[in-house]
Protein backbone atom coordinates (compact mmCIF):
# COMPACT_ATOMS: atom_id res chain seq x y z
CA UNK A 1 0.00 0.00 0.00
CA UNK A 2 1.05 3.63 -0.64
CA UNK A 3 0.05 6.44 1.57
CA UNK A 4 0.18 10.30 1.64
CA UNK A 5 -2.10 11.44 4.65
CA UNK A 6 -4.60 9.12 3.28
CA UNK A 7 -4.54 5.21 1.25
CA UNK A 8 -4.23 5.91 -2.19
CA UNK A 9 -5.71 2.71 -3.90
CA UNK A 10 -3.07 0.98 -5.50
CA UNK A 11 -4.48 -0.59 -9.35
CA UNK A 12 -2.41 -2.49 -11.52
CA UNK A 13 -2.43 -2.14 -15.10
CA UNK A 14 0.28 -3.26 -18.03
CA UNK A 15 3.16 -1.18 -17.17
CA UNK A 16 5.62 -3.73 -18.40
CA UNK A 17 9.73 -2.58 -18.27
CA UNK A 18 10.17 -2.05 -22.28
CA UNK A 19 13.76 -3.80 -21.38
CA UNK A 20 11.91 -7.21 -21.00
CA UNK A 21 11.91 -9.84 -22.83
CA UNK A 22 7.93 -10.55 -24.80
CA UNK A 23 7.47 -6.67 -24.48
CA UNK A 24 6.73 -4.38 -27.27
CA UNK A 25 6.30 -1.08 -27.78
CA UNK A 26 6.21 1.94 -24.95
CA UNK A 27 5.02 1.51 -21.29
CA UNK A 28 4.21 3.71 -19.02
CA UNK A 29 7.22 3.94 -16.86
CA UNK A 30 9.59 2.77 -19.56
CA UNK A 31 11.99 5.32 -21.40
CA UNK A 32 9.80 5.90 -24.10
CA UNK A 33 7.14 7.33 -22.52
CA UNK A 34 8.36 9.82 -19.26
CA UNK A 35 5.98 9.92 -16.58
CA UNK A 36 7.38 13.08 -15.22
CA UNK A 37 9.29 14.82 -12.17
CA UNK A 38 9.31 12.34 -9.55
CA UNK A 39 6.93 13.41 -6.34
CA UNK A 40 8.08 13.78 -3.09
CA UNK A 41 5.89 11.77 -0.13
CA UNK A 42 4.16 8.63 0.83
CA UNK A 43 5.04 5.06 2.29
CA UNK A 44 5.83 2.34 -0.06
CA UNK A 45 5.10 -1.15 1.63
CA UNK A 46 7.95 -3.70 -0.17
CA UNK A 47 8.06 -7.28 0.11
CA UNK A 48 11.33 -8.78 0.64
CA UNK A 49 12.60 -12.41 -0.14
CA UNK A 50 14.30 -12.83 3.43
CA UNK A 51 14.17 -11.06 6.48
CA UNK A 52 18.12 -9.94 7.68
CA UNK A 53 19.27 -11.88 11.07
CA UNK A 54 21.09 -8.46 11.96
CA UNK A 55 21.54 -5.26 11.03
CA UNK A 56 25.20 -4.77 10.87
CA UNK A 57 26.00 -4.52 7.11
CA UNK A 58 28.99 -7.00 7.56
CA UNK A 59 26.54 -10.05 8.13
CA UNK A 60 23.71 -8.47 5.91
CA UNK A 61 23.91 -8.99 1.94
CA UNK A 62 24.08 -6.85 -0.73
CA UNK A 63 22.20 -9.46 -3.58
CA UNK A 64 18.56 -8.96 -4.49
CA UNK A 65 17.50 -12.50 -2.93
CA UNK A 66 18.32 -11.25 0.46
CA UNK A 67 18.56 -7.76 2.27
CA UNK A 68 19.97 -5.75 -0.22
CA UNK A 69 17.08 -3.00 -0.60
CA UNK A 70 17.25 -2.90 3.50
CA UNK A 71 21.66 -2.41 3.13
CA UNK A 72 20.69 0.83 0.90
CA UNK A 73 18.56 2.33 2.58
CA UNK A 74 20.27 2.20 5.71
CA UNK A 75 23.88 2.38 4.48
CA UNK A 76 23.30 4.24 1.24
CA UNK A 77 26.33 3.52 -1.42
CA UNK A 78 29.45 4.08 -2.17
CA UNK A 79 29.43 3.25 -5.69
CA UNK A 80 26.91 1.65 -8.08
CA UNK A 81 26.71 0.40 -11.53
CA UNK A 82 24.59 0.38 -15.16
CA UNK A 83 22.32 -2.32 -14.96
CA UNK A 84 23.12 -3.12 -18.63
CA UNK A 85 26.42 -2.21 -19.36
CA UNK A 86 28.33 -2.61 -15.60
CA UNK A 87 29.29 1.05 -15.99
CA UNK A 88 30.38 2.68 -12.81
CA UNK A 89 28.46 5.27 -10.84
CA UNK A 90 29.83 7.09 -8.45
CA UNK A 91 27.98 7.89 -5.08
CA UNK A 92 29.18 8.71 -2.06
CA UNK A 93 32.43 8.43 -3.43
CA UNK A 94 33.73 10.46 -5.82
CA UNK A 95 36.32 8.67 -7.84
CA UNK A 96 37.97 5.00 -7.04
CA UNK A 97 40.75 5.02 -9.07
CA UNK A 98 43.81 3.10 -10.13
CA UNK A 99 47.40 4.25 -11.81
CA UNK A 100 49.50 1.27 -11.38
CA UNK A 101 46.78 -1.33 -13.18
CA UNK A 102 45.30 -2.48 -10.33
CA UNK A 103 47.39 -2.65 -7.39
CA UNK A 104 46.37 0.51 -5.32
CA UNK A 105 43.54 2.21 -5.44
CA UNK A 106 42.44 5.67 -4.28
CA UNK A 107 39.22 6.06 -2.87
CA UNK A 108 38.05 9.63 -2.38
CA UNK A 109 35.07 10.23 -0.63
CA UNK A 110 32.42 13.19 -1.45
CA UNK A 111 32.95 16.48 0.71
CA UNK A 112 31.06 16.90 4.04
CA UNK A 113 29.13 13.50 4.56
CA UNK A 114 27.49 12.51 7.61
CA UNK A 115 25.95 9.22 9.18
CA UNK A 116 22.45 10.01 10.62
CA UNK A 117 23.67 10.81 13.72
CA UNK A 118 25.49 13.68 12.44
CA UNK A 119 29.16 12.21 12.65
CA UNK A 120 31.22 12.58 10.24
CA UNK A 121 31.27 9.65 7.55
CA UNK A 122 35.61 9.95 6.85
CA UNK A 123 38.07 7.73 5.18
CA UNK A 124 38.44 6.74 8.91
CA UNK A 125 35.12 5.11 8.40
CA UNK A 126 35.35 3.50 5.03
CA UNK A 127 39.02 2.07 6.73
CA UNK A 128 37.37 0.98 10.02
CA UNK A 129 34.11 -0.92 7.70
CA UNK A 130 36.58 -2.37 5.24
CA UNK A 131 39.36 -4.11 7.56
CA UNK A 132 36.55 -5.62 9.71
CA UNK A 133 35.30 -7.32 6.18
CA UNK A 134 38.62 -8.78 5.71
CA UNK A 135 38.69 -9.79 9.21
CA UNK A 136 38.05 -13.97 9.22
CA UNK A 137 36.59 -12.77 12.88
CA UNK A 138 33.87 -10.83 11.41
CA UNK A 139 32.51 -13.74 9.39
CA UNK A 140 31.54 -11.67 6.25
CA UNK A 141 30.37 -13.35 3.29
CA UNK A 142 32.24 -10.42 2.03
CA UNK A 143 35.41 -11.81 2.71
CA UNK A 144 35.77 -13.76 -0.05
CA UNK A 145 36.36 -9.91 -2.11
CA UNK A 146 37.24 -7.80 1.14
CA UNK A 147 40.53 -10.84 1.41
CA UNK A 148 42.22 -9.37 -1.60
CA UNK A 149 42.80 -5.83 0.46
CA UNK A 150 46.54 -6.12 1.55
CA UNK A 151 46.63 -2.84 3.52
CA UNK A 152 44.22 0.59 3.81
CA UNK A 153 45.82 3.75 4.66
CA UNK A 154 44.04 6.84 5.65
CA UNK A 155 45.76 9.97 3.66
CA UNK A 156 43.21 12.53 4.96
CA UNK A 157 39.90 12.68 5.49
CA UNK A 158 38.29 12.04 2.55
CA UNK A 159 40.66 9.81 0.46
CA UNK A 160 41.68 6.05 1.32
CA UNK A 161 44.77 4.46 -0.19
CA UNK A 162 44.07 0.91 -0.65
CA UNK A 163 46.89 -1.74 -1.65
CA UNK A 164 45.39 -5.21 -2.92
CA UNK A 165 47.57 -8.51 -2.67
CA UNK A 166 47.31 -9.07 -6.69
CA UNK A 167 46.27 -6.53 -9.19
CA UNK A 168 42.61 -6.07 -10.05
CA UNK A 169 41.92 -3.41 -12.33
CA UNK A 170 38.09 -4.02 -12.09
CA UNK A 171 38.17 -4.02 -8.38
CA UNK A 172 35.31 -1.65 -7.97
CA UNK A 173 32.97 -4.42 -8.92
CA UNK A 174 33.75 -6.12 -6.25
CA UNK A 175 32.74 -3.47 -4.10
CA UNK A 176 29.71 -2.70 -5.79
CA UNK A 177 28.41 -6.45 -5.40
CA UNK A 178 28.59 -6.98 -1.66
CA UNK A 179 29.08 -4.99 1.53
CA UNK A 180 32.15 -3.39 1.03
CA UNK A 181 29.92 -0.53 -0.98
CA UNK A 182 28.05 -0.16 3.06
CA UNK A 183 29.62 2.19 5.40
CA UNK A 184 27.94 2.01 8.95
CA UNK A 185 29.57 4.61 12.05
CA UNK A 186 32.39 2.53 14.15
CA UNK A 187 31.32 4.46 16.96
CA UNK A 188 27.54 2.46 16.61
CA UNK A 189 29.17 -1.01 15.41
CA UNK A 190 31.32 -0.99 18.53
CA UNK A 191 28.85 -0.66 20.44
CA UNK A 192 28.03 -4.67 19.88
CA UNK A 193 25.44 -6.36 18.28
CA UNK A 194 22.30 -6.00 20.23
CA UNK A 195 22.81 -2.08 20.00
CA UNK A 196 23.61 -1.88 16.89
CA UNK A 197 20.41 -3.67 15.92
CA UNK A 198 18.29 -1.42 17.74
CA UNK A 199 20.08 1.58 16.65
CA UNK A 200 22.05 1.00 13.27
CA UNK A 201 23.63 4.39 12.15
CA UNK A 202 24.10 4.88 8.63
CA UNK A 203 24.25 7.08 5.81
CA UNK A 204 21.77 5.90 4.06
CA UNK A 205 18.31 7.44 2.10
CA UNK A 206 16.29 6.10 5.22
CA UNK A 207 17.04 5.41 9.22
CA UNK A 208 15.10 2.33 11.45
CA UNK A 209 12.06 3.73 13.25
CA UNK A 210 11.59 -0.12 14.15
CA UNK A 211 11.95 -3.59 13.48
CA UNK A 212 9.77 -6.30 14.98
CA UNK A 213 11.03 -9.64 14.07
CA UNK A 214 9.24 -12.51 11.72
CA UNK A 215 6.87 -8.85 10.84
CA UNK A 216 7.95 -5.86 9.59
CA UNK A 217 10.55 -3.67 9.52
CA UNK A 218 9.66 0.43 9.33
CA UNK A 219 11.93 3.19 7.39
CA UNK A 220 11.55 6.87 7.67
CA UNK A 221 13.44 9.20 5.57
CA UNK A 222 16.40 10.76 6.67
CA UNK A 223 16.82 14.13 6.38
CA UNK A 224 20.37 14.88 6.12
CA UNK A 225 20.71 12.35 3.18
CA UNK A 226 23.77 13.55 1.12
CA UNK A 227 21.64 13.02 -2.23
CA UNK A 228 18.66 15.98 -1.53
CA UNK A 229 16.02 15.79 -2.54
CA UNK A 230 16.31 12.20 -2.58
CA UNK A 231 15.06 9.77 -1.04
CA UNK A 232 11.51 11.10 -2.54
CA UNK A 233 9.26 8.95 0.23
CA UNK A 234 8.69 9.87 3.46
CA UNK A 235 9.09 5.97 5.01
CA UNK A 236 8.81 2.40 3.61
CA UNK A 237 7.81 -0.68 5.63
CA UNK A 238 9.62 -4.23 4.63
CA UNK A 239 8.07 -7.71 4.99
CA UNK A 240 9.36 -10.94 4.50
CA UNK A 241 7.48 -13.14 1.75
CA UNK A 242 9.91 -16.37 0.90
CA UNK A 243 6.94 -17.58 -0.95
CA UNK A 244 6.63 -15.97 -4.75
CA UNK A 245 3.35 -16.43 -5.23
CA UNK A 246 2.44 -14.81 -1.51
CA UNK A 247 4.20 -12.11 -3.29
CA UNK A 248 2.33 -11.51 -6.06
CA UNK A 249 -0.25 -12.07 -4.66
CA UNK A 250 0.08 -9.17 -2.06
CA UNK A 251 0.99 -7.05 -4.76
CA UNK A 252 -1.56 -7.44 -7.08
CA UNK A 253 -4.22 -7.23 -4.50
CA UNK A 254 -2.86 -3.80 -3.29
CA UNK A 255 -1.38 -5.58 -0.39
CA UNK A 256 2.17 -4.22 -1.24
CA UNK A 257 3.67 -1.67 -3.59
CA UNK A 258 7.09 -3.17 -4.66
CA UNK A 259 8.20 -6.90 -4.25
CA UNK A 260 11.89 -8.39 -5.32
CA UNK A 261 10.77 -10.80 -7.40
CA UNK A 262 13.45 -14.31 -7.67
CA UNK A 263 10.93 -16.18 -9.68
CA UNK A 264 10.71 -16.55 -14.03
CA UNK A 265 7.01 -17.70 -13.84
CA UNK A 266 6.41 -15.43 -11.52
CA UNK A 267 7.90 -12.66 -13.65
CA UNK A 268 5.47 -13.87 -16.54
CA UNK A 269 2.95 -14.24 -14.44
CA UNK A 270 3.14 -10.61 -13.58
CA UNK A 271 3.48 -9.20 -17.10
CA UNK A 272 0.20 -11.20 -17.74
CA UNK A 273 -1.50 -8.95 -14.81
CA UNK A 274 0.01 -5.84 -16.06
CA UNK A 275 2.49 -5.70 -13.39
CA UNK A 276 5.70 -3.48 -14.34
CA UNK A 277 8.67 -6.12 -13.80
CA UNK A 278 12.29 -4.94 -14.18
CA UNK A 279 14.82 -7.60 -14.41
CA UNK A 280 18.30 -6.81 -14.67
CA UNK A 281 20.04 -9.09 -17.26
CA UNK A 282 23.19 -11.06 -15.56
CA UNK A 283 25.15 -13.94 -17.27
CA UNK A 284 25.82 -16.93 -15.97
CA UNK A 285 23.39 -18.08 -13.10
CA UNK A 286 22.00 -20.76 -10.81
CA UNK A 287 24.25 -23.97 -11.02
CA UNK A 288 24.40 -27.35 -10.13
CA UNK A 289 27.75 -27.56 -8.04
CA UNK A 290 28.88 -30.99 -8.01
CA UNK A 291 31.71 -31.28 -5.30
CA UNK A 292 34.51 -32.74 -7.03
CA UNK A 293 36.88 -33.09 -3.62
CA UNK A 294 35.02 -36.35 -3.46
CA UNK A 295 33.05 -39.32 -4.88
CA UNK A 296 31.40 -39.34 -6.99
CA UNK A 297 31.89 -36.41 -8.76
CA UNK A 298 35.62 -36.45 -7.78
CA UNK A 299 35.88 -38.39 -10.81
CA UNK A 300 34.94 -36.03 -14.36
CA UNK A 301 32.81 -39.40 -16.01
CA UNK A 302 30.44 -38.83 -13.30
CA UNK A 303 30.30 -35.19 -13.96
CA UNK A 304 29.95 -35.45 -17.67
CA UNK A 305 27.20 -38.27 -16.91
CA UNK A 306 24.76 -35.87 -15.04
CA UNK A 307 25.41 -33.33 -17.37
CA UNK A 308 24.81 -35.33 -20.51
CA UNK A 309 21.45 -36.82 -18.80
CA UNK A 310 19.57 -33.79 -17.82
CA UNK A 311 17.25 -31.75 -19.58
CA UNK A 312 17.48 -28.45 -18.08
CA UNK A 313 14.04 -27.57 -20.62
CA UNK A 314 12.47 -30.27 -18.07
CA UNK A 315 14.26 -28.31 -14.97
CA UNK A 316 12.76 -25.30 -16.25
CA UNK A 317 9.04 -26.82 -16.65
CA UNK A 318 9.34 -28.00 -13.40
CA UNK A 319 10.48 -24.77 -11.29
CA UNK A 320 9.42 -22.06 -13.72
CA UNK A 321 6.47 -23.74 -15.53
CA UNK A 322 8.68 -23.33 -18.75
CA UNK A 323 9.01 -19.10 -18.44
CA UNK A 324 12.96 -19.24 -17.38
CA UNK A 325 15.63 -18.65 -19.83
CA UNK A 326 18.13 -21.14 -19.80
CA UNK A 327 21.93 -20.43 -20.05
CA UNK A 328 23.51 -22.04 -23.17
CA UNK A 329 26.51 -20.29 -22.70
CA UNK A 330 27.99 -18.62 -20.11
CA UNK A 331 27.75 -14.71 -20.94
CA UNK A 332 24.72 -13.07 -22.51
CA UNK A 333 25.11 -12.00 -26.14
CA UNK A 334 25.24 -8.15 -24.70
CA UNK A 335 28.63 -8.92 -23.02
CA UNK A 336 31.87 -8.06 -24.39
CA UNK A 337 32.79 -11.36 -23.14
CA UNK A 338 30.20 -13.19 -25.14
CA UNK A 339 31.08 -16.12 -27.03
CA UNK A 340 28.53 -18.55 -28.84
CA UNK A 341 30.95 -22.08 -27.11
CA UNK A 342 27.95 -24.05 -25.68
CA UNK A 343 28.55 -25.11 -21.76
CA UNK A 344 26.52 -28.43 -22.07
CA UNK A 345 24.48 -30.94 -24.71
CA UNK A 346 22.13 -33.51 -23.50
CA UNK A 347 23.13 -36.40 -24.99
CA UNK A 348 21.59 -39.65 -22.69
CA UNK A 349 23.39 -42.74 -24.94
CA UNK A 350 26.82 -41.18 -23.70
CA UNK A 351 25.22 -40.58 -20.02
CA UNK A 352 24.26 -44.10 -19.98
CA UNK A 353 27.32 -45.34 -21.71
CA UNK A 354 29.38 -43.35 -18.49
CA UNK A 355 27.30 -44.49 -15.70
CA UNK A 356 27.75 -48.32 -17.12
CA UNK A 357 31.19 -47.66 -16.91
CA UNK A 358 31.62 -46.11 -13.99
CA UNK A 359 29.47 -48.99 -11.98
CA UNK A 360 31.37 -51.50 -13.72
CA UNK A 361 34.74 -50.07 -11.57
CA UNK A 362 32.99 -50.34 -8.36
CA UNK A 363 32.13 -46.70 -8.63
CA UNK A 364 28.22 -46.60 -9.12
CA UNK A 365 27.17 -42.76 -9.11
CA UNK A 366 25.10 -42.51 -6.16
CA UNK A 367 25.16 -39.02 -4.73
CA UNK A 368 22.90 -36.78 -2.76
CA UNK A 369 21.28 -32.87 -3.61
CA UNK A 370 21.60 -30.66 -0.32
CA UNK A 371 18.28 -28.35 -1.28
CA UNK A 372 17.43 -25.01 0.43
CA UNK A 373 13.99 -24.84 1.52
CA UNK A 374 12.50 -22.84 -1.06
CA UNK A 375 9.82 -24.09 -3.64
CA UNK A 376 12.04 -23.28 -6.57
CA UNK A 377 14.93 -25.12 -5.09
CA UNK A 378 13.29 -28.23 -3.84
CA UNK A 379 11.79 -28.44 -7.89
CA UNK A 380 15.19 -28.59 -9.10
CA UNK A 381 16.31 -31.04 -7.02
CA UNK A 382 13.21 -33.44 -7.55
CA UNK A 383 13.51 -32.68 -10.86
CA UNK A 384 17.04 -33.67 -11.36
CA UNK A 385 16.37 -36.88 -9.13
CA UNK A 386 13.29 -37.90 -11.47
CA UNK A 387 15.31 -37.70 -14.70
CA UNK A 388 18.19 -39.44 -13.60
CA UNK A 389 16.09 -42.26 -11.52
CA UNK A 390 15.23 -43.20 -15.68
CA UNK A 391 19.04 -44.23 -15.93
CA UNK A 392 20.47 -47.41 -14.78
CA UNK A 393 23.53 -47.17 -12.27
CA UNK A 394 22.51 -44.03 -10.54
CA UNK A 395 21.09 -43.35 -7.55
CA UNK A 396 19.68 -39.74 -5.97
CA UNK A 397 18.68 -38.27 -2.84
CA UNK A 398 17.01 -35.43 -1.89
CA UNK A 399 18.21 -33.66 1.50
CA UNK A 400 16.43 -30.27 2.63
CA UNK A 401 18.96 -28.26 4.84
CA UNK A 402 17.47 -24.62 6.18
CA UNK A 403 19.53 -21.44 5.63
CA UNK A 404 20.30 -21.62 9.25
CA UNK A 405 22.59 -25.03 8.53
CA UNK A 406 23.95 -23.43 5.32
CA UNK A 407 27.19 -22.15 6.68
CA UNK A 408 28.41 -24.95 7.75
CA UNK A 409 27.80 -26.95 4.40
CA UNK A 410 29.55 -24.12 2.68
CA UNK A 411 32.32 -23.94 5.13
CA UNK A 412 32.97 -27.48 5.42
CA UNK A 413 32.01 -28.28 1.77
CA UNK A 414 29.81 -31.20 3.14
CA UNK A 415 27.71 -31.31 -0.24
CA UNK A 416 27.71 -33.71 -2.91
CA UNK A 417 25.16 -31.33 -5.37
CA UNK A 418 24.06 -28.10 -4.15
CA UNK A 419 22.86 -24.91 -5.79
CA UNK A 420 25.18 -22.16 -5.98
CA UNK A 421 24.86 -18.71 -8.08
CA UNK A 422 27.78 -17.01 -10.38
CA UNK A 423 26.43 -13.53 -11.48
CA UNK A 424 27.76 -12.10 -14.20
CA UNK A 425 27.75 -8.72 -15.60
CA UNK A 426 31.10 -8.10 -15.68
CA UNK A 427 32.97 -11.11 -15.62
CA UNK A 428 34.95 -9.67 -11.70
CA UNK A 429 34.95 -10.83 -9.23
CA UNK A 430 32.18 -13.65 -9.44
CA UNK A 431 34.23 -15.98 -12.34
CA UNK A 432 37.44 -16.08 -9.77
CA UNK A 433 35.99 -15.93 -6.88
CA UNK A 434 34.06 -19.05 -7.81
CA UNK A 435 36.37 -21.15 -9.85
CA UNK A 436 40.01 -20.49 -9.22
CA UNK A 437 41.46 -22.70 -7.31
CA UNK A 438 42.63 -20.67 -4.57
CA UNK A 439 39.25 -19.07 -3.82
CA UNK A 440 37.80 -20.34 -0.69
CA UNK A 441 34.23 -19.79 -2.42
CA UNK A 442 34.92 -22.50 -4.60
CA UNK A 443 32.23 -24.62 -4.30
CA UNK A 444 33.20 -27.33 -6.75
CA UNK A 445 36.19 -27.12 -5.71
CA UNK A 446 38.03 -27.15 -9.24
CA UNK A 447 41.41 -26.23 -9.18
CA UNK A 448 42.32 -26.77 -13.16
CA UNK A 449 45.98 -24.94 -14.26
CA UNK A 450 44.47 -23.64 -17.58
CA UNK A 451 41.26 -22.52 -15.95
CA UNK A 452 43.35 -20.48 -12.92
CA UNK A 453 45.65 -19.00 -15.49
CA UNK A 454 43.18 -18.21 -17.49
CA UNK A 455 41.05 -16.71 -14.36
CA UNK A 456 43.99 -14.37 -13.68
CA UNK A 457 44.50 -13.35 -16.99
CA UNK A 458 40.81 -12.09 -17.28
CA UNK A 459 41.36 -10.72 -13.41
CA UNK A 460 44.74 -8.89 -14.09
CA UNK A 461 44.48 -7.67 -17.48
CA UNK A 462 43.13 -4.26 -18.79
CA UNK A 463 42.70 -4.85 -22.27
CA UNK A 464 38.79 -6.05 -23.09
CA UNK A 465 40.64 -7.89 -25.63
CA UNK A 466 42.85 -9.95 -23.62
CA UNK A 467 39.93 -10.71 -21.02
CA UNK A 468 37.66 -11.94 -23.99
CA UNK A 469 40.47 -14.04 -25.21
CA UNK A 470 41.20 -15.13 -21.22
CA UNK A 471 37.50 -15.62 -20.70
CA UNK A 472 37.16 -17.51 -23.82
CA UNK A 473 39.34 -20.07 -22.72
CA UNK A 474 37.41 -20.43 -18.99
CA UNK A 475 34.63 -21.15 -20.67
CA UNK A 476 36.10 -24.20 -22.95
CA UNK A 477 37.64 -24.89 -19.07
CA UNK A 478 34.32 -25.06 -17.75
CA UNK A 479 32.57 -27.10 -20.44
CA UNK A 480 35.01 -29.28 -20.14
CA UNK A 481 35.67 -30.12 -16.46
CA UNK A 482 31.72 -29.83 -15.30
CA UNK A 483 32.17 -28.38 -12.01
CA UNK A 484 28.88 -27.13 -12.59
CA UNK A 485 25.93 -27.34 -14.57
CA UNK A 486 23.93 -23.72 -15.32
CA UNK A 487 20.42 -24.48 -15.66
CA UNK A 488 18.86 -21.17 -15.39
CA UNK A 489 19.94 -17.74 -16.09
CA UNK A 490 19.19 -15.39 -12.64
CA UNK A 491 16.23 -13.04 -12.72
CA UNK A 492 17.26 -10.44 -10.44
CA UNK A 493 13.80 -8.41 -10.14
CA UNK A 494 11.37 -6.00 -8.92
CA UNK A 495 7.78 -5.66 -9.65
CA UNK A 496 5.67 -2.24 -9.17
CA UNK A 497 2.40 -1.26 -8.73
CA UNK A 498 1.35 1.38 -11.68
CA UNK A 499 2.16 4.60 -9.12
CA UNK A 500 5.18 3.55 -8.12
CA UNK A 501 8.41 4.92 -10.77
CA UNK A 502 11.95 4.91 -10.04
CA UNK A 503 12.88 1.48 -10.01
CA UNK A 504 16.79 1.36 -10.73
CA UNK A 505 18.63 -1.94 -9.59
CA UNK A 506 22.57 -2.03 -9.44
CA UNK A 507 25.20 -4.93 -8.60
CA UNK A 508 23.13 -8.17 -8.39
CA UNK A 509 19.83 -6.70 -8.86
CA UNK A 510 20.01 -4.80 -6.03
CA UNK A 511 17.18 -1.97 -5.58
CA UNK A 512 18.22 1.37 -4.64
CA UNK A 513 15.05 3.08 -2.24
CA UNK A 514 16.25 6.63 -2.36
CA UNK A 515 15.13 6.42 -6.15
CA UNK A 516 11.73 5.42 -6.02
CA UNK A 517 8.21 7.34 -5.73
CA UNK A 518 4.54 7.79 -6.02
CA UNK A 519 2.54 9.19 -8.34
CA UNK A 520 -0.33 11.08 -6.91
Amino acid sequence: MIRKGRFLAATVTCVAAAAMAGCSGPTAGSPEEPVGDPVAGGTAHILMITEPRALDPAVMSNVWALNAVLGNALYGTLLTNDENTGEIHYEMAESFTTEDNGVTFELMLRQGLTFSDGSPLDAEAVKFNWDRLRDPVTGSTAIRDAALIASTEVVDARTLEVTLRTPVPNYAQAVVANQLNWIASPKALQAGPQAFDANPVGAGPFTLKSWTRQDRIELVRNPGYWDAPKPYLDAITLRAAPDTTQRLNTLTSGGADVAVETNWSSIATARERGVSADVQPLGGGQGLSMNMRRAPFNDERARKAVAAALDLKAIDLAVYNGKGEIPATLFVESSPFYSDFQLTTQDKATAQRLFDELAAEGKKVSFTFTSYPTPEAKGAAESVQAQLSAFDNVDVSVQTVDFGGMPRIYAEHDFDMIISSSLLLDPEPQLWTNFHGQSPANMSGVDDEQLNEALQAGRTSTSVAERKAAYQVVQERLSALVPTIFYTRASPSVLAAENVHGVVQYGFGSLLPEELWIAQ
